[in-house]
C-alpha cells in the first residue's frame, strides 16, 4: 500500500529559470510530498547525480521519490519507487528486478492499457494522461478531459479494479476539483507550477485543496 501522499505528485521539470533540482525544491517547499524525476534526455550519469540530491532533498522533507522511467538507475540509488511509461521496461520485468517493498507506477491512457496491465503484472498505481495538450510531454496521446476519465474510472468500478488512478498532462487549479469529484484519486503537476508567478504558493494552495476534498 502506498502512503497517501501519492494524491500530490510533481513531475520534475527544467526552465529558462529553474533546474530539475530547483523545480523539486520548490514543490517540497509548497508542501508537496511525493517528487517524481523526470529527465527524459539525461544520460544514466547526469540521472544518477542528480537522483542522488533530489533524493536527499526528498528525504529532509519526508517525501516519497520516485525516478522516471530508468529501473537500474532507481534502484542503485535506493529510491522510493519508479515509474515506467508504455515503451519502458515492463512492469512484470521491473518487479522481478526491485523486489515487492519497491513503489512501481505505470502510465496509462485507455481503459484497454488498464486491463492489459491487470492480466500481467498491476503498478502500485496508474499515471493516467494527458487531460490536455502539454509541451512537457513529447509523442504525446490522445488527450482525455473530463469524459476520458469519467469513462475509464466507471470502467474501472465496473471490473472492481481498485488500484489508485492518478490525472497528469497541462491540469491546472482550477481543474482539479471536478477530476477529484469524478472520481481521480490523485494529481501529478509539472508546468502550471513551474510556470506560476509564485509557484510554492500556488503547490501550497493545491495540496490544501486536494486534501480539504478527503477529509471526513
Amino acid at each position: 500500500m502506498i502512503s497517501d501522499s501519492y494524491r500530490l505528485q510533481f513531475i520534475t521539470h527544467h526552465t529558462n529559470e529553474y533546474s530539475y533540482i530547483d523545480s523539486a525544491r520548490i514543490a517540497l517547499e509548497g508542501g508537496c510530498r511525493w517528487i517524481q524525476l523526470r529527465m527524459k534526455e539525461a544520460d544514466a550519469y547526469e540521472l544518477t547525480e542528480t537522483a542522488i540530491k533530489v533524493k536527499e532533498m526528498c528525504k529532509e522533507y519526508g517525501a516519497t521519490f520516485i525516478v522516471d522511467d530508468n529501473v537500474a538507475v532507481a534502484k542503485s540509488i535506493d529510491a522510493d519507487g519508479v515509474h515506467l511509461g508504455k515503451n519502458d521496461m515492463s512492469i512484470a520485468d521491473a518487479r522481478k528486478i526491485v523486489g515487492k517493498n519497491f513503489i512501481i507506477g505505470g502510465t496509462v491512457n485507455s481503459f484497454e492499457d488498464i486491463l492489459f496491465n491487470m492480466q500481467t503484472t498491476p503498478p502500485n498505481y496508474f499515471g493516467c494522461g494527458p487531460f490536455r495538450f502539454t509541451s512537457t510531454k513529447k509523442n504525446l496521446a490522445p488527450v482525455l478531459g473530463y469524459d476520458g476519465y469519467k469513462y475509464i474510472i466507471n470502467q474501472m468500478r465496473m471490473q472492481n479494479i481498485n488500484i489508485p488512478i492518478v490525472a497528469i498532462g497541462g491540469i491546472v487549479k482550477d481543474d482539479i476539483l471536478k477530476l477529484l469529484e469524478i472520481g481521480v484519486n490523485g494529481i501529478a503537476l509539472s508546468s502550471s507550477i513551474l510556470n506560476a508567478k509564485n509557484p510554492i504558493k500556488v503547490m501550497e494552495e493545491i495540496k490544501k485543496l486536494i486534501y480539504n476534498y478527503y477529509k471526513p
